[in-house]
């Protein structure tokens, strides 16, 4: 069971169109009775959704609940992401949490910030403690990186920086966060470290993601997920049943909190934090 001393947060990614913008509307409303400590709103490499991000976590913020946007860093200039940070802070927006990003397809340069240690360390030049920082973690290694060494030194240096916590990339091997935790705690990190939690509905989606990102879907799932074809109802069932019992492996294993990949859903992420007794929170 989720108890009051562990963080819960769900990320949303900007909607398109106004039907999306709707639709997101009424995702949110369903999700916020779960009472998470924040949502997250993704943003677009080379600043391609800032305006959508801002839309978005003011929208959220109307409604009365905290929203952290995403600020990749990838693409941009000092100069361009101070004035993100000054708008930020114009609108009251305490939370961010900071990524280097990917370049877009077809753009031209890596821009004046390298790493997301980078874009830490100059937030906190610019704008002190004003922000809350999370930073992203890999427990399964960063696709880019060329050693978990490199990777988990590479996740101390965003922390010393600055940042005040951490959001994992999803998984699906609780051994592999728990491996993770206790290399960065070796690295001298000490701030929580969230554990990313993507919900299981559509086989096709999750594989695609995941050979995007380098999160490993272990054989046995994906074999079960693959026997059951165009059988959405027992997909999202075994989906169900696998998440859940990997959450309840990680809060019993000491993970601080979990963070959704909702793709602007509600009902995986209710029925996995029903399950988990967090309704009664």
């Amino acid at each position: 069971m989720i108890t009051s001393q562990k963080n819960f947060s769900i990320e949303f990614f900007p909607p398109k169109t106004p039907e999306g913008a709707e639709k997101l509307r009424m995702t949110c409303a369903k999700l916020a009775e779960l009472h998470p400590k924040y949502f997250s709103v993704t943003f677009g490499a080379g600043g391609s959704t800032q305006k959508g991000t801002l839309d978005t976590v003011l929208a959220i913020r109307r409604e009365g609940h905290e929203a952290a946007p995403h600020l990749s860093c990838v693409g941009g200039s000092r100069e361009s992401i101070r004035a993100i940070l000054e708008e930020y802070r114009s609108h009251g927006i305490k939370r961010l949490v900071a990524l280097r990003g990917d370049l877009p397809s077809g753009y031209g340069g890596a821009g004046e910030f390298r790493y997301a240690s980078e874009l830490v360390e100059f937030i906190r030049a610019e704008s002190g403690d004003w922000f809350h920082i999370e930073v992203a973690g890999y427990p399964e290694m960063h696709p880019q990186a060329r050693s978990p060494q490199e990777d988990v030194q590479s996740f101390a240096r965003k922390v010393r920086a600055g940042a005040d916590a951490a959001i994992t990339q999803y998984f699906y091997n609780a051994d592999a966060y728990f491996r993770f935790v206790d290399e960065a705690h070796k690295a001298g990190v000490t701030v929580p470290i969230a554990a990313g939690v993507m919900p299981i509905t559509n086989y096709a989606q999750l594989s695609r993601f995941s050979d995007m990102c380098g999160a490993e879907i272990p054989r046995w799932i994906r074999l079960k997920l693959a026997s059951f074809g165009d059988d959405t109802d027992s997909i999202r069932a075994f989906g169900l049943d696998v998440v859940t019992g990997l959450c309840e492996r990680l809060l019993a294993g000491g993970a601080p909190g979990l963070h959704f990949y909702s793709l602007n859903q509600a009902i995986a992420t209710t029925a996995i934090w029903k399950r988990l007794g967090a309704s009664t929170l």
